[in-house]
């Protein structure tokens, strides 16, 4: 009941509380859907990037493991490769110390050359080597162990199997792999108990290829952090290296280091990556040479951790984005409303017979038009009876210019052709000329034509050009050039004759008998372009900008008033690519460009 309350008293006859009810639901699901959907964008963005740095890490330190495994495997091809040297590596496994003294110096003196020295070569590994904390030899055969410490000092120590665990572990261990440092190896060669890693890698007789010793190499386990520095800012869980048996060679966390891993039997069904125990997202890359695994094991509270400030930062923009959201247009509306009832309530007082009434609302949107605009029916309203007896004024006085207007001008023409008979029988045979081309002229301007042609437009600017050779006799002279099968062509009345008129107003020169102006009409596309070209007096640089300048301003009466009437009537009719272009240099002359359109009936007959 409360709600259709609510509904029948605040919506039911309310178009701006229903709009602002169905915008403000709109906005609220839109906003709390993109939210979402760029909250769980991110989130997953946020969370793959991560990962991608835990990836990114494990190869960076499998590689670095994989790099120490290779060297390893590479001081053993080395020996394989140089005879001597896998010779002399195989006496020295097989024979005691002493005897592979003797060995070399007897070598040395019948062959009378230097034999690489195993002692030596092992020695420059381990110095070229500054992750190297122990190199070892083991010779299976005398079950002795050579060890090279990064001190330089080498080592023999005597490995009976009756009193040391080396030579089992060293038998159960004979395979190439990288393994946990063995406490008993780590003791016989008085290793200190820090963190190691071991790479293990048989050598073989190079003849009867039977197995005769290993070689032992511990590394440095915490020069692994070396190889994800530039990641380690970042990374989440831990990173850790497990042998092929379990054991945990590298725990960034230290939680795991020197024991067995507890989720190996897991960690063997997960191929690339997965859940471990249903809490802990893993990423593994197992080096099947070396027989290792690199693993990145993070919790996902600790991944769900990264974009916690992203969820409290979309969740605050969200509230703040649907306050404004609803506030905003609330504010416009109810405003909007406010105004539309100020209408409603002076549309009232207007019914009522108040014709004085008027909306102050200066505003230009769409209410403040129909507020205008019932302001200015009722002043039309009230101005009625005024407006009436001026307008029926001025239909009469149109109707007698119209009128007059239509008069006939036969007077003129008959005027003119008086004066002209009489100058003839005076003997003033060019007075005659000029008032005959005069009478032409004129009666072809005030000649109403339904369609007037370039022809028509250039035997009215001949007519006027007479009138002036005439005048000037062997001073002056002009040459009208057209295709005569562009006389046909609807053109716009004096379109030409006023640019014609500028140049006997202004341009030609008096004092000279070479006066010479061409009009040349020609056909370019679409387009009909008249050259007006003189050899007249030439315009200043200055004026000719000034000039310029003026054709592009508003037509006004007065000066230049016959150019910009062309250009302003071929721009205003036609668009900008049409009008004058005017170049001149200083007692040179002037060159007037004057382009019209090319095209069937254009209707600028009586412009």
């Amino acid at each position: 009941m409360m709600i259709r309350s609510i509904y029948r008293n605040y919506f039911k006859n309310n178009l701006f509380m229903k709009i602002i009810l169905v915008f403000s639901v709109i906005t609220i699901v839109t906003i709390i859907t993109f939210s979402y959907l760029m909250f769980k964008f991110m989130s997953e963005s946020a969370v793959q990037r991560q990962l991608d740095i835990q990836k990114r890490a494990i190869e960076s330190v499998s590689n670095y493991i994989g790099g120490k495994y290779n060297s390893v495997q590479a001081m053993v091809r080395d020996i394989y490769r140089d005879s001597e040297l896998a010779s002399n590596t195989s006496y020295f496994l097989e024979h005691p110390y002493q005897d592979y003294v003797r060995y070399r110096l007897d070598r040395f003196y019948t062959e009378n050359s230097s034999l690489t020295d195993t002692v030596i070569y092992f020695r420059n590994q381990v110095e070229d080597n500054p992750d190297i904390r122990s190199l070892m030899l083991y010779s299976a055969d005398q079950q002795h162990l050579y060890a090279f410490g990064n001190d330089k000092q080498f080592k023999i120590i005597p490995t009976n199997a009756a009193r040391s665990y080396v030579p089992d572990v060293m038998y159960q261990q004979d395979s190439a792999n990288v393994a946990a440092a063995n406490i008993w190896v780590r003791k016989a060669a008085g290793l200190p108990d820090t963190p190691m890693y071991s790479v293990r890698v048989p050598i073989n007789n190079n003849q009867s290829l039977r197995n005769i010793g290993q070689l032992v190499v511990y590394f440095d386990t915490d020069k692994i952090w070396n190889s994800m520095a530039f990641y380690k800012q970042e990374l989440k869980g831990s990173i850790l290296v497990i042998s092929a048996n379990g054991d945990v060679l590298f725990d960034s966390s230290g939680t795991y280091y020197g024991r067995k891993y507890p989720y190996n039997e897991q960690l063997n069904s997960i191929y690339d990556s997965g859940v471990l125990g249903g809490k802990t997202i893993v990423t593994k890359l197992t080096q099947s040479q070396g027989g290792f695994t690199v693993l990145s094991a993070v919790p996902k509270q600790e991944l769900a951790d990264t974009y916690v400030g992203l969820r409290n930062t979309i969740l605050t923009i969200s509230i703040i984005c649907i306050f404004f959201a609803i506030m905003i247009p609330s504010l416009f509306i109810s405003n909007f409303a406010k105004r539309m009832y100020g209408i409603i309530r002076f549309t009232r007082k207007v019914r009522g017979g108040d014709l004085a009434a008027r909306i102050a609302d200066p505003r230009e949107d769409e209410l403040g038009q129909i507020s205008r605009s019932f302001n200015e029916m009722l002043d039309e309203l009230n101005q009625y009876i005024e407006r009436v007896y001026k307008a029926e004024i001025k239909q009469q006085q149109t109707e007698l210019v119209a009128l007059q207007a239509r008069i006939n001008p036969h007077f003129l023409y008959n005027t003119l052709e008086v004066i002209r008979m009489r100058a003839i029988s005076q003997g003033a045979r060019d007075v005659g000329e000029m008032i005959y081309s005069l009478s032409v002229l004129f009666k072809s301007l005030v000649q109403q034509k339904k369609i007037y042609t370039l022809k028509d437009e250039l035997e009215a600017c001949r007519l006027y050009l007479e009138l002036f050779r005439i005048r000037y006799k062997d001073r002056f002279n002009y040459k009208i050039v057209a295709a005569p099968a562009l006389y046909g062509i609807s053109v716009m009345k004096l379109w030409l004759q006023p640019i014609i008129e500028n140049y006997i107003v202004h341009g030609i020169r008096t004092d000279r008998g070479d006066n010479c102006l061409t009009v040349r009409v020609q056909e370019e596309g679409d387009m009909l372009t008249a050259v007006v070209q003189d050899n007249g007096k030439g315009i200043d640089p200055g004026r000719l900008a000034e000039i310029r300048a003026a054709l592009e301003s508003q037509e006004e009466p007065g000066e230049m008033f016959g150019l910009r009437s062309v250009h302003s009537r071929l721009r205003f009719l036609y668009g900008p690519a049409y009008g004058i272009e005017i170049e001149s240099r200083p007692e040179e002359g002037t060159t007037i460009v004057v382009r019209y359109p090319n095209r069937e009936g254009a209707d600028a007959e009586d412009v």
